[in-house]
Formats: structure tokens, C-alpha cells, sequence
């Protein structure tokens, strides 16, 4: 049997604030299979961005992690600052959602891959300039060798996405970690990085975790599907089974909001009424009843597990999960 790359126990994180502690991530379970697609879906501020931070070890200073980190059978939160810089690179990689912030402005393309195949695999400079060359070419990146000499504001928004991930990817990660790797893109580029993320994680049987807002993004790329609200886990499931029977009613509204090509033009987009719990303060029962049509006191009253019933693979969060088609197997 494959083991675990990647393990999550209970992992929290809590950031101080003048209004108090402020539970970003809250006990979060996941795992990942060396070779898997993970998707971690979820409003902006539900704690997707901090959670991947945690598996980065890329916490603000302040911040409090607790529950475990457990990647390739390595405690991150274990290792030494020097042992993860190591890590980073060779084994775990990112992408982060706007390039302008991790590619440095004041160095060219080609110095800031030169330096990371240098510093990583101990590459000669000759030898990381050519690789450098093939990297942007991988990436789709057009006459590769002029574009080592420019700097990141000379590209496109496209372009600078592209050379992120091709520094990502430079040191053949087991796990590149792509955090809404397209949202500032527009919606031609974002299907060509979406695409070449897959046929690279194809290619290279890497590990992937896909975080983004859109569960439409995470349709047809993924393994498995991970809904985050309030900072915890509220649906997990193999990604055709979440899309052919969801049970939370979280994850049914957040499919609706995704615009239709079949509806008429001007057609009002179905809205999530009200808006997230304030992650200050915590609430005694389920963090959604406030903004679900089907919650009642027993919702307001107790929190729900995260629990498989039917023991299917499919984990939810809900007293009153959505109810299966009939005929479907639980």
C-alpha cells in the first residue's frame, strides 16, 4: 500500500488580534497521496490561505499552530528553520495567487531561476542558465531565452504566472502547494495555467493542492475535494462524488453561484445570504445555521462532526445533510 505524503491531525491556527484570538484554522484533518490532486474550496476568509501557510510552515510569527504537520513521515513543525528551507524547493513548493509579490522586481527572470537551481541542486551556472531555458519553454513560454534577461514587470500577468511556476517546479517538487493561482487572470489565461498546472502534475506525479473560491475550478482537476467554512473542513469527498451528491448545504450554495452558459443574459447570480461568523467569536453551534435555509435550534445549539455515516468515502459536517437521488448508494 502507497503511504501518506502528506498528513493533517488536528491542525488549528489562531492569529492575536485587539478583539481577541482569532481561530483561522480549526482542527482540521487531511491527507494527501503521493501523486493526488487535493482541492480546497472555500469563501475568501474561510482559512484556506492560512491552512496552506501551516503546511508551508510560513505562519505570521505570532500566529499558534497546533495539531500536526506530517509530510513525507517529517514533523514540519518539528524541523529546524534551516531544515525547511532545505525542504522548500526540492520537496515542497508553491505558487502563490498574485507573482508580483514572490518574484523579486529588481532581478531578472533568469537570475532568480538561475539562483534557485544553483542554491538547491548545486547546479553550475552554464548548466542552470540552459535548464532555465527549458523550464520556460516547459511552462509555455515563448522565445525563453530573451526572457531570462527581462524583469518581472516587463511580462504579463499570464507570463509572470508561468515563470512562478516554473520556479516551482525547477527543483521537481513532491508537493506543490497552488494557492488561487488564477484570480487575478483573465478567463483565457486562467483555463492555460489551470491546464498546464494538471499536465505537469500529470507529468510528474506530483502531489498537488489546489486551493481557489471556485468549486468550478476543482471540477475534472482533482482527486478529492475539501470544503472549508469558518475554518473548518465542512464536506470532503472524491471529486465526482462530491459533484454527483453533495450533502452540505454549504457547498449545494456554493455550486449555484457559479454562473451558467445556458442562462438567459442579465441573469441574477443566486447569492449566499448574509455573510461568515466573525472568527473571534466562536459559536456554539454549526458556524453556517446563521446563512442556511434548512438550519433549526439543534443547528444553533451544537456543533456537527465531520462524519462519513454511510461509511462511502464522503465526509460532512451537517444535522441535516442534503438528501441523496434516489436509488444512490450512501
Amino acid at each position: 500500500m502507497t503511504s501518506l505524503l502528506l498528513s493533517l491531525e488536528g491542525v488549528s491556527v489562531e492569529l492575536p488580534t485587539p478583539r481577541g484570538a482569532l481561530r483561522a484554522v480549526d482542527r482540521v484533518d487531511l491527507t494527501l497521496m503521493p501523486g493526488h490532486t487535493l482541492g480546497i474550496v472555500g469563501e475568501s476568509g474561510c482559512g484556506k490561505t492560512m491552512l496552506s501557510r501551516a503546511i508551508l510552515q510560513l505562519l505570521p510569527k505570532r500566529a499558534k499552530l497546533a495539531g500536526s504537520v506530517t509530510f513525507g513521515g517529517r514533523d514540519l513543525a518539528a524541523l529546524s528553520p534551516e531544515a525547511l528551507r532545505k525542504l522548500r524547493g526540492p520537496e515542497l513548493a508553491v505558487v502563490f495567487q498574485d507573482p508580483m509579490t514572490s518574484l523579486n522586481p529588481v532581478l531578472t527572470i533568469g537570475t532568480q531561476l538561475v539562483e534557485t537551481l544553483q542554491a538547491h541542486l548545486g547546479m553550475e551556472r552554464a548548466a542552470a542558465r540552459r535548464r532555465s531555458v527549458e523550464l520556460l519553454a516547459a511552462v509555455g513560454i515563448p522565445a525563453p531565452e530573451q526572457r531570462l534577461r527581462q524583469y518581472p514587470h516587463q511580462l504579463s500577468g499570464g507570463m509572470r504566472q508561468r515563470v512562478a511556476i516554473a520556479i516551482a517546479l525547477s527543483c521537481e517538487p513532491r508537493l506543490l502547494v497552488a494557492d488561487e493561482p488564477t484570480t487575478a487572470l483573465d478567463v483565457t489565461v486562467q483555463a492555460q495555467i489551470l491546464d498546464l498546472l494538471a499536465r505537469e502534475q500529470k507529468r510528474r506525479h506530483m502531489a498537488m493542492i489546489l486551493i481557489t473560491h471556485d468549486l468550478g475550478v476543482v471540477a475534472g482537476r482533482t482527486d478529492e475535494v475539501a470544503v472549508m467554512y469558518a475554518g473548518r473542513v465542512v464536506e470532503r469527498a472524491p471529486t465526482p462524488k462530491l459533484f454527483a451528491h453533495m450533502r452540505m448545504p454549504y457547498t449545494e450554495a456554493l455550486l449555484a453561484a457559479i454562473p451558467k452558459l445556458d442562462s438567459p443574459p442579465h441573469t441574477a447570480l443566486p447569492a449566499i445570504a448574509g455573510r461568515p461568523p466573525d472568527p473571534t467569536r466562536p459559536m456554539p453551534g454549526c458556524s453556517f445555521a446563521p446563512r442556511c435555509r434548512y438550519a433549526d435550534d439543534r443547528c444553533r445549539e451544537a456543533k456537527p462532526p465531520l462524519i462519513d455515516p454511510g461509511r462511502s468515502g464522503g465526509l460532512y459536517a451537517c444535522w441535516h445533510p442534503l438528501a441523496l437521488p434516489t436509488g444512490a448508494r450512501t
